[in-house]
């Protein structure tokens, strides 16, 4: 009988989810709470990323189908929706586009 560790450590957790490391970083990392270990190890609970699993899977998942059925998940499932996150822009404006369109927002606002 081989025991799982509760806490898998960064170079393992992409692994455990079957996904590679910019993957984990980028999706999975900013889900979970990081625990330190020492004084430069990071740890993540293996609850918690089966948690984030569950979860990706109810938003995500689609279970086998016959032909000719419906699709089931044309509306998207309650709780999965993408909300109001903080993050880097990709976009490539320019800084004076985003000032100028956060000045029309403001002046919305006031009036």
């Amino acid at each position: 009988m081989q025991i799982q560790p509760r806490l898998l450590r960064l170079r393992d957790a992409p692994t455990y989810l079957g996904m590679d490391r910019n993957r984990f970083n980028r999706e999975v990392r900013p889900e979970l709470t990081e625990l330190r270990i020492g004084k430069q190890g990071v740890a993540f609970d293996r609850l918690e990323m089966d948690a984030w699993v569950d979860h990706y899977m109810r938003c995500n998942g689609r279970p086998a189908r016959n032909r000719g059925d419906e699709v089931w998940d044309a509306i998207e499932a309650p709780g999965c929706g993408i909300g109001v996150g903080s993050g880097i822009s990709t976009s490539r404006s320019s800084a004076t586009a985003f000032t100028k369109a956060l000045e029309r927002v403001n002046s919305r606002q006031r009036n």
